[in-house]
Formats: structure tokens, sequence, C-alpha cells
């Protein structure tokens, strides 16, 4: 059997080290960090959001970019084959809305363990604190270079019959994504995409986010409006930060407006009352002016919006926080009614990499076989996780890919 050299500790690499010792090669893990899965451990706040359980071809709708590529991958190790291997090693899983899996423990830690567990089960040997410095390759005498090994940054040596780059992106660079497979794609020859963060909170141009600063927002509706041209709608979560929006509903959004928003400001438009149309609306808010009618204004909005929203609200719609329900006249109530199904912001820009999720762009699928992850140019070397060009919405599918290529890059080895 061979000897193969795997760069990086994250959830591809250590789901292509596990794989391929598996399958009986010698498996050296090299990990610059002191510990496996730094970024894995702070996935989904903690909890870790490590699959999603729907069908291949719900999963490949769920890919942004580079979609078609990720076929045989994801059929040859698909969600269910994910859940399968983490609670066939005793760490039951649980779904949750919108078909998140987390493990039951609501513990990333537990996911780590599994995984360290097998890596030792299996004879992988680990090396922490070693930065890969460079892949070393040859010439054959076909004249295509093949991959021999790695240069550590101490300037150790470690010769191996295939190599896997599984060392991440740009995101979360505290973790220790610092686009290293980046340098040795371009190095061996391959075209690297133009990198950019993606599920990404967004910065708006008004104060009322900053205002509303940690107020979250569940059940609404989102759209995002370039010019009259709709482009993106959902229904869910979302929260409002001290530069902007952030959750599920705006991250997802940045995944898929970031070409446009980079070329001018777009506009952000909040259903709060998404269950009502206006008509309805106007219903409930005179039930609750009629039972309040010499109550004060922000009396009644305290029974329709959190409190964080009610300044801000009444500032939007005109009408004085203090004014007294019975004054408040039709006009009015009717733009009470507009600023509450149509919340508007103006979105400015994404966030950058240390809040950014995944990156998106990377190595070029063009340059690696989709079905074993080797490289089309360096035979030898393979390239799996968040280092390629393919990326996808939250709610666990990006970890999807990441187990899906590393364990084809593990099983082709």
């Amino acid at each position: 059997m061979s000897t193969i050299a795997v760069a990086g500790g994250g959830a591809a690499g250590m789901m292509a080290a596990i794989t391929a010792a598996q399958n009986g090669h010698t498996v050296y893990l090299f990990e610059k960090n002191e510990k496996l899965g730094k970024k894995l451990f702070i996935t989904g706040k903690g909890r870790c959001n490590l699959t999603n359980n729907s069908s291949v071809e719900e999963l490949l709708q769920s890919v942004c970019v580079n979609r078609r590529f990720l076929y045989s991958a994801f059929y040859g190790f698909d969600s269910q084959s994910t859940i399968r291997f983490f609670e066939e090693e005793g760490m039951p899983t649980k779904t949750e809305r919108g078909q998140r899996v987390f493990p039951a423990s609501d513990h990333s830690s537990d996911v780590i363990a599994v995984l360290s567990r097998l890596l030792k089960r299996y004879g992988v040997k680990l090396f922490l604190n070693q930065e890969v410095r460079k892949i070393l390759t040859e010439t054959g005498t076909d004249g295509r270079p093949f991959a021999t090994g790695l240069q550590l940054s101490t300037g150790r040596v470690e010769k191996a019959d295939a190599v896997i780059i599984a060392t991440g992106g740009l995101a979360y660079p505290s973790t220790g994504s610092t686009g290293d497979g980046y340098r040795f794609a371009a190095q061996t020859g391959h075209q690297v995409s133009e990198r950019s963060p993606s599920l990404v909170p967004i910065e708006t141009a008004e104060d009322w986010a900053p205002r509303m600063q940690g107020l979250s927002l569940r059940n609404v509706e989102v759209s995002v409006l370039d010019g009259k041209k709709e482009l993106y709608r959902d229904f869910g979560e979302m929260m409002f930060t001290h530069y902007g929006v952030t959750g599920p509903l705006i991250l997802t959004a940045s995944c898929l407006i970031q070409k446009k928003l980079q070329d001018h400001p777009l506009t952000l438009k909040i259903d709060l009352k998404p269950a009502l149309d206006e008509e309805q609306l106007d219903r409930r808010i005179l039930r609750e002016f009629s039972s309040a009618m010499n109550r004060q204004f922000k009396t009644v909005l305290g029974t329709l919006f959190p409190a964080k929203m009610i300044p801000v609200i009444a500032e939007r719609a005109g009408i004085p926080c203090e004014r007294p329900i019975h004054e408040i006249t039709r006009a009015e109530r009717e733009n009470l009614i507009k600023i509450t199904k149509c919340f508007s912001l103006t979105l400015t820009r994404l966030r950058d990499y240390n809040e950014a999720i995944i990156t998106r762009g990377g190595v070029s699928v063009k340059d690696v076989n989709p079905a074993t992850m080797e490289s089309k140019k360096v035979k030898g070397l393979y390239f799996a996780g968040e280092v390629l060009d393919v990326d996808a919405l939250t709610g666990g599918y990006n970890l999807q890919i990441a187990w899906s290529t590393g364990y084809a890059a593990g099983a082709s080895v």
C-alpha cells in the first residue's frame, strides 16, 4: 500500500485521512494548529451543523458555484452517509428546521471526538503544529509532473506517494485558514479563481440597524432588490448588528447577491408580519387601538413588535411614541402598515473574511477530476474541501461538500 500525506486537519482533511487509512494506506496528517478541527469547533455557533438531511438532488440545488462538479462526490458520499458515519460511532444526531443536522448533544466537540477516535483507530500518524510550506513534485518519463511529498516550514521533507491538500480557504483566519492551499495550487500550475467572503453578514447605510443591535427576528420574510428586480426572497430568521444585518436569511442572501453588491448598493425589504396581508394587519392594529384609545402609541406598539424596534418603528411611521392612540389619523395608521410590511434598509457591502463562514472561489474545478478529486495537471495530487472553487448556501451544505470531497479523495489515492 501507499504512503499518503494530508495537509490540513479540518473536516475534509480528517475525512480524507480516515478513508485512506481504512483502505490500508499509511497516512500522515499535518495540521499547523495545536489541535484538529479548529474551524469545525466553532461551526454553527459551536453546535456544528454537520450536514443537511436531504436528497442528493436537493444538496446539488443548494450549491451556488460549480454545482455539476459535485455530482459524483455527493452520490459517492451523501448526507445519509454522513449521518450514518457519525451515528455508527456512537454520536446520535438530530434534524432541526430546514433539515439541518446537528449532534444530539449540541456540542461540536463530539464531532471532532469521533473523527479523532477514527484517526487513531486506523493508525493515522498525526503531526500538530506542523505547517506545510511546499508541495514537492517531480517530472515523470511521460513529461507529466507527479507529487512526491511535501516540505514543512521547518525545512523537513516528508516523502509520499500521494498528497491531499485540504487546507481550507480564507474564512475565519483566526482558525488557521490563511489560503495556503491556493498558494500550493498556483505553485503546481493550477488555476485559482478570484476569492471573496461568502455566507457573510452585510453592512447597511442607515442607523436603524445599530439602534436595534442584538435583536433577532424570527418568522419574517426578506427580499433583496436591485431597483425593481428581485434578486432574493425567503422566510426565516435574521438579526440586527452594530454594522447592519446577519442571521440565516442574510447569510444565504450574501451568497446570491455578492456580485451585484460589489457594483452598487441594494435594497433589503423586511416583511415583519408575513402571515398577515395589509387588510388583515389593519384589522389587527385597529383591534389593538380600540382597546387602548387613551394610551400612548408606544404601548400599543409593544403588542406588535419587540421592545428594541418600538422607537425605530414609531420614527419611521412618523408617529411620536407619546401620542395618544385616539389622535392617530388613518393616514398615519396606513403608514404604520406600510412600514410593517416593507421595513427597508440599504445594503452597502459584505463584511470581511473574519466573519465569513466560507470562501467563494479557489482551485479551478477544470483542473480537478470530479470523481476522484485528483489534479488533472499533477499526478497523485488531490484537493478536498473549501480550497476548491465550490460553495453552497448555509444549512450544513458546505460541511457536506467537505465530507464528500474528502471521502472521494481518500477513497481514490
